[in-house]
């Protein structure tokens, strides 16, 4: 079996230098009392996603397909908006599908323009949709979708949905493996369990490690992901993320036509508490930077470069779902450090964090009367309400 899996990975030409995943030690709690959190917006139903406009209001996204903004209120205090941005497009909403990311263009002031990320089609097919649209402020026009995932999948799993811009203006997407054909990821003639790479009309650059090779998704930007949930850039590379089953949870720095192992070695067992695969580690597969076992279900990731909290920079920040925590990653030369833990008093899932353009940290909790959470030093200044 080993000489077969080895082989597979061979005939991918996805070889490369292995680096053992940071040694498991138990994450250092950050007191309570060193942070203030503020609740900047209740009563969102499982937000996943928000984005940053320039005028200093903020768009959430929740996975039951409602796009929300939220903005100063007549009292100076941010108002989540009560009526629902208008103009979206239908979308899948069951299980895990949903409305997932929300991307602010970087040239927002000027061209008005956001991307979506979204469950696209029926249960028993469907697909993960990138679109872009227009927003006034309050409805979206001129709705333009931009990438289909190929083939439709059935079941309302693992669909990834993490949007990211890379420092070419190219669009990195995370896209899960439907957890029921789990063995796509290592296949390229599938979307499936891959990292994807667009550009921001709905192309494919021409540098694609994989463009122009018969039978095989020109959109693959690396393989072998399970649910890729986090991404984030780092120093000018992307880093991502994503869930295992029993363990296995991943942090990965990102490189062109790598295979980051899923499903042919694995940290972590099945639900079923099955061994996926009898190999941790094999030839010419990327072993994680960081693994989490037992599985802390990260969902949302930033990098930290702010002003509010100078001894954080340079650190990568991980919202987590069953652990019920923010964890703090700091990178030093693109190796990580000891790990600390924030948040875990509160006992609330945690679905995605940003590093904020005033220097805090937002996070979303994950329950059907969500909330946005804003972090900053128990020491500094108030601020002004966004």
């Amino acid at each position: 079996m080993l000489a077969a899996a080895a082989a597979a990975a061979a005939l991918l030409g996805v070889g490369g230098p292995r680096a053992a995943p940071a040694a498991a030690e138990p994450p250092r709690p950050v007191p309570p009392t060193a942070l203030q959190v503020d609740v900047v917006a209740e009563g969102l139903a499982h937000p996943w996603s928000l984005g940053f406009l320039p005028d200093g209001r903020l768009l959430v996204t929740e996975r039951a397909g409602r796009l929300r903004v939220i903005e100063p209120g007549p009292d100076g205090r941010p108002t989540l908006r009560a009526v629902p941005v208008a103009g979206l497009p239908p979308m899948l909403v069951r299980g895990q599908a949903g409305l997932f990311d929300v991307l602010v263009d970087p040239d927002f002031a000027r061209n008005g323009r956001i991307f979506l990320s979204y469950a696209h089609g029926r249960a028993d097919a469907n697909h993960l949709r990138v679109a872009s649209a227009r927003f006034d402020g309050q409805r979206l026009s001129g709705l333009q979708p931009l990438f289909t995932s190929q083939p439709a999948k059935a079941g309302t799993q693992h669909f990834g949905g993490r949007l990211l811009w890379l420092p070419d203006g190219t669009l990195l997407l995370g896209m899960g493996d439907g957890n029921v054909e789990r063995t796509g990821a290592q296949r390229l003639d599938t979307h499936l369990g891959k990292l994807l790479r667009i550009a921001p009309d709905g192309s494919v650059p021409a540098d694609n490690p994989w463009r122009g090779r018969p039978g095989v998704r020109p959109e693959i930007y690396s393989l072998g992901h399970r649910n890729p949930q986090g991404a984030a850039l780092l120093d000018g590379r992307p880093y991502v993320h994503e869930h295992g089953a029993r363990g296995g949870d991943e942090l990965n720095r990102i490189d062109a036509g790598a295979n980051y192992g899923w499903p042919l070695a694995t940290g972590g067992i099945d639900y079923t508490y099955a061994r996926v695969t009898p190999f941790r580690r094999l030839p010419g597969l990327r072993d994680p930077l960081v693994e989490w076992t037992p599985s802390i279900a990260p969902a949302g990731m930033t990098a930290y470069d702010g002003a509010l909290f100078p001894h954080w920079r340079g650190s990568l920040f991980v919202a987590a779902l069953k652990e019920r925590s923010l964890r703090r990653i700091p990178m030093a030369g693109g190796v990580p450090g000891p790990q600390e833990i924030l948040l875990h008093e509160r006992g609330e899932r945690l679905r995605d964090v940003r590093a904020g353009p005033d220097g805090a940290l937002y996070v979303l909790t994950d329950r059907p009367d969500g909330a946005v959470l804003r972090l900053r030093p128990a020491t500094a200044k108030p601020m002004p309400p966004r």
